[in-house]
């Protein structure tokens, strides 16, 4: 099964572009970020004219994820159990954004997500997104502790470098958010949950985002902020990946690359996988 994940920044600006990515990459599940749309505004048809299906959670022009498949979707959440909401005023309702969706797609259970951005360090955003990636965490214990051999995968654009060199210049960085050790103690906090980052050790692309401004893509500035997290039941069957760097380097790209991991899922016989070892 391949998987995904890819950061948009408009499905509806996009949507050729999408349709013309899963054909030509064969693509099984597609998680999608930044959909920028409400649920009524979501080009649907587009998808499901080639065989696919599409969960979509938007409530405005801002934030919005997408799970897209042609191997089935169910049981389907638009938010996970503690996902925490915002306003920037701590006297007004603390709203749930559209930046979680998940469903089960051909025996996979996907969460396709979109971890606030933080904004800057002293901003109410940046506890926010600390408090969202911690009730993520949280939620991920439960779910393992519950079914540990649960094929579970969570993907998308985390908004956060784990390591200083997954930034161009760790020093061009200093004092903002994305790289600070709050940051980065909760995102292995999900790896602790039961979760193994599959992306890393399978791609030989170093980035997975490049701003638009001061021409990074074309310096080789970039960042490594789209993973995949996967509980032990799935990662052990993932077997390649990569980032697909030109599909960032064409005229109206998104300012992310997609994600692609193989995952084998097959049930094989205990001889057929001495076969295959021979």
């Amino acid at each position: 099964m391949r998987i995904v994940n890819w950061n948009v920044n408009s499905a509806r600006t996009r949507a050729d572009r999408m349709v013309d990515f899963l054909l030509r990459h064969d693509v099984d599940v597609l998680a999608v970020q930044e959909t920028k749309c409400a649920d009524d505004k979501f080009p649907y048809e587009r998808f499901e004219e080639i065989g696919y299906e599409v969960a979509h959670v938007g409530y405005s022009q801002w934030n919005g994820v997408a799970i897209i498949s042609r191997v089935g979707i169910a049981d389907v959440e638009t938010q996970f159990p503690g996902q925490p909401g915002f306003h920037k005023n701590p006297d007004k309702p603390q709203d749930v954004e559209a930046r979680a969706v998940g469903a089960t797609c051909g025996g996979v259970r996907v969460w396709s997500l979109y971890v606030p951005n933080g904004r800057e360090i002293a901003d109410p955003h940046y506890d926010y997104k600390l408090r969202w990636l911690y009730a993520l965490g949280f939620h991920v214990q439960d779910t393992l502790a519950q079914d540990p051999d649960q094929k579970l995968v969570l993907l998308g654009d985390f908004n956060i470098a784990p390591h200083d060199e997954d930034v161009w210049d760790i020093a061009a960085f200093e004092g903002s958010t994305h790289v600070t050790e709050p940051e980065r103690i909760a995102f292995d906090f999900l790896l602790d949950a039961g979760l193994t980052e599959v992306t890393r050790p399978l791609t030989r692309e170093r980035y997975t985002y490049w701003d638009y401004k001061g021409l990074r893509y074309q310096k080789g500035e970039g960042m490594r902020i789209d993973f995949q997290l996967a509980s032990e039941a799935l990662a052990a069957t993932a077997g390649s990946a990569f980032v697909d760097i030109e599909e960032r380097s064409g005229k109206g790209a998104s300012d992310h690359a997609p994600v692609l991991v193989d995952y084998d899922l097959r049930e094989r016989s205990l001889s057929q996988a001495f076969d295959e070892v021979r």
